[in-house]
């Protein structure tokens, strides 16, 4: 059997380094700039004049908030609603299921334009548009399924005779779950969740459909500046957008390691005492 050479793994990392981050240097540039027009390497000029404009703006702020809050909300229902249909179409003889899942998984296939615009009637006549609460169950159809595909994944992994040896030893639905089910399903629903939050923060034509303007989240304050603005704001919003997202999916992170940290303190308290 061939040994696999040293010296791949650091080509790996480096490949993925250049990958991830080469990307980033024309926008850092850029939002650094004054001036730099084609085909020049660098900039004519620097300053810190975009990023000025984007700190001291009161609507950056708000619309950031705007943003994590509505993905927030947009997450939880996702959990909410995957969570007993995955459980379901896992663990039960459901007829049709392949119909549900279709359905379930359709928002992923259909053009977001031509499902967006059927929404917008029908949330013209029950008053949802130009608020926050139509654009969270707006977002809810392009979310949905990456959440509900990896909570299926894990609830196919979760053997059943779990839940029975705790029925067995006395433990309730309840204490079922909470001790059983939800730290099997944890991965996946946190690889769900990342998924949910970043598809949510980058919905620029829902949000704008069906909040009309009224609802100015980071891509609905960011597009303006690139399709025709200034290139040095747009590039600074742009790396903002992309410092929120790491964050939310470091928080994240850090959030389940925490989790089974303190989950596993417990046990071992328990494995000291004589």
């Amino acid at each position: 059997m061939k040994k696999q050479p040293r010296f791949l793994p650091l080509l790996l990392i480096i490949g993925l380094f250049i990958f991830v981050l080469v990307p980033f240097v024309p926008l850092i540039l850029s939002s650094l700039s004054f001036g730099w027009r084609w085909p020049d390497v660098f900039p004519q000029g620097w300053s810190l004049r975009a990023w000025e404009y984007v700190v001291n703006d009161v609507r950056t702020w708000q619309a950031v908030g705007i943003s994590l809050w509505i993905a927030l909300i947009v997450t939880f229902v996702n959990f909410l609603l995957a969570l007993p249909a995955a459980n379901a179409l896992v663990r039960y003889p459901v007829r049709g299921r392949w119909l549900f899942e279709a359905i379930i998984f359709a928002p992923i296939i259909i053009p977001p334009f031509i499902s967006v615009m059927g929404v917008h009637l029908s949330f013209l006549r029950f008053g949802l548009t130009e608020t926050v609460l139509g654009v969270v169950l707006a977002h809810i159809a392009p979310t949905l399924p990456y959440m509900f595909r990896a909570v299926m994944v894990s609830y196919q992994t979760l053997s059943v005779d779990w839940e029975d040896q705790a029925r067995m030893l006395g433990a309730g639905a309840v204490p079922r779950f909470f001790h059983v089910v939800l730290p099997h399903l944890l991965p996946g629903i946190l690889a769900g969740a990342s998924l949910s939050v970043l598809i949510s923060l980058s919905q620029y034509l829902i949000t704008f459909i069906i909040g009309a303007g009224q609802v100015v989240t980071l891509p609905i304050l960011l597009f303006p500046f690139i399709s025709g603005g200034d290139p040095a704001i747009a590039s600074a919003y742009s790396l903002l957008y992309a410092a929120i997202a790491i964050m939310a999916l470091v928080g994240m992170d850090a959030a389940l390691k925490r989790y089974y940290q303190m989950s596993r303190v417990p046990q071992q308290e328990k494995g000291v005492k004589p």
